[in-house]
Formats: structure tokens, sequence, C-alpha cells
């Protein structure tokens, strides 16, 4: 590996480790919010090994370097999309309506069984009832 390519490395691989502990604070509040009102709601709880796993640190082929950078990559992903389906699971709770139309808005998956933005008479006529959890 060449010297530019060992400074790179440390320098965004430095900058990369920036978000884990802000991630770590809101990994704790989100576990909160969701053990205590997702019961309260009757939300089905989101199992959280479904969405973070961190096994690659088990090859042994990797360095341990290799291994850390595998570990948090495992974490840090895996954490973005448990954090995904417990806000998608809210949010299909709360308000299930699809944002208005625009060009290049990638609509999330779990909108697809929400009421269309501006469609008042269903919106009135489900506001009882509670929305499927994907």
């Amino acid at each position: 590996m060449k010297l530019k390519d060992i400074l790179r490395h440390i320098l965004t691989g430095s900058v990369i480790w920036l978000p884990f502990f802000p991630a770590l604070i809101l990994d704790i509040a989100i576990e909160i919010y969701h053990r205590i009102c997702f019961p309260i709601n009757k939300i089905p709880l989101v199992k959280r090994s479904n969405y973070i796993k961190m096994d690659r640190t088990q090859l042994k082929y990797l360095n341990w370097i290799n291994k850390i950078d595998c570990w948090y990559c495992g974490y840090m992903n895996g954490l973005a999309n448990y954090w995904t389906e417990i806000a998608a699971r809210t949010e299909n709770f709360y308000c299930p309506i699809k944002h208005k139309r625009r060009k290049g808005f990638k609509e999330p998956t779990h909108h697809k069984d929400f009421i269309e933005f501006g469609d008042e008479k269903t919106f009135k006529n489900k506001a009882h009832e509670k929305p499927p959890i994907s």
C-alpha cells in the first residue's frame, strides 16, 4: 500500500468514527421509547437481532483493524435499519398518510398502504381504526 493510501485511510478512518458516540446515545433513547411506548400502544416490538449483526469479527482472515471496522459497520448500518423499522411502525400507527408526490422523492416502502395525501374522507373514515403494522 502506498503512503498516500495509508494517510487517506487514517484520515477518513478517524472521521468515520465521529458519529459513534452520538449514535450510541440516540440508540439508548430510541430503545427506551421503543420498549415503553410500543407495548402501551400495542405495536409489536422490533426484534433488534434481526437488524443488527456483527458477525464478521469471527472471520479468521481479518486482522484486528479489519475486525474493528467490520464491527463498527455492522453496528452502525444495523442500527440505521433498526431505527428505520421503529420509525416506520411509529409512523404507521400515528400518521399513515403518504407525503405529497414530488419528483425525486423516494417514498418509503412502508407507505404502500398509507392514505393518499389530501384524502380527507378516507382519513376520517379510518380515524377509528388502527393501521396494520408492516
